[in-house]
């Protein structure tokens, strides 16, 4: 149902997973023990909660189903609207949140997940400029997919991608495609590192843009001698 008097307004989606132990930043175990990786994704969902706040009047954060809104909630602050995932693969809760957020009256919308720690508000609003004049705006992630999409429509057939493409290095490529065959004009955003392995950790502990306290929850736990 949408809000009266908030039509039209502009708005970030985060696509999160809750900070439990053993199901986050599972590629990171070889390097941060599994309590470790709950500490940091909790500290990425508060970093990128805080920062779309900072820069939309409406922020939203949805989570998969299962996980509880428990764990979710204590990383957000009140004002922040909670969505549900709904779909069996990320295609499809791309597609449910958004088209959720649009009849709720949000767009243009901006939706990022938590893994691009190097994200800021000058990509929040070079997004926000690149919708006034095009349909789609993507910022490209160095692995082959994308920290950021924007849609000044509910353009969900952007998220139709096949299930061997998603979580590979051709997401970027096909959903390039589904706008070029869609007619969707594209704007694009300068690129940024996801944090997915050790390796990421490693390169993103070099940039100066790294949150201190993200950055500190990467540094290799240290071990007790016997």
């Amino acid at each position: 149902m949408n809000t009266p008097g908030l039509q039209n307004t502009p708005a970030i989606l985060i696509m999160a997973k809750a900070p439990r132990p053993g199901l986050v930043k599972t590629r990171l175990h070889p390097l941060l023990s599994p309590p470790r990786c709950a500490v940091l994704q909790a500290e990425l969902i508060r970093h990128t909660v805080e920062l779309a706040t900072s820069h939309t009047p409406r922020t939203y954060l949805a989570f998969a189903r299962g996980e509880g809104e428990d764990a979710i909630s204590t990383a957000v602050p009140a004002g922040v609207r909670l969505l549900l995932q709904r779909g069996t693969n990320l295609g499809e809760r791309l597609a449910a949140a958004v088209t959720e957020a649009f009849a709720d009256g949000a767009g243009p919308l901006l939706v990022v997940g938590t893994d691009a720690p190097t994200l800021t508000g000058s990509h929040l609003t070079a997004a926000f400029t690149a919708l006034e004049s095009h349909d789609v705006a993507l910022g490209p992630a160095l692995d082959g997919g994308y920290y950021l999409i924007g849609l000044r429509a509910p353009h969900i057939s952007l998220f139709a991608l096949g299930l061997e493409v998603w979580s590979t290095d051709r997401v970027l490529t096909a959903t390039r495609a589904l706008a070029h065959d869609g007619g969707l004009s594209m704007g694009t955003l300068r690129p940024l590192r996801d944090l997915d392995t050790p390796a990421d950790a490693t390169a993103l502990l070099t940039d100066p843009v790294l949150p201190p306290r993200i950055a500190a929850l990467l540094r290799p736990e240290e071990t007790s001698c016997p």
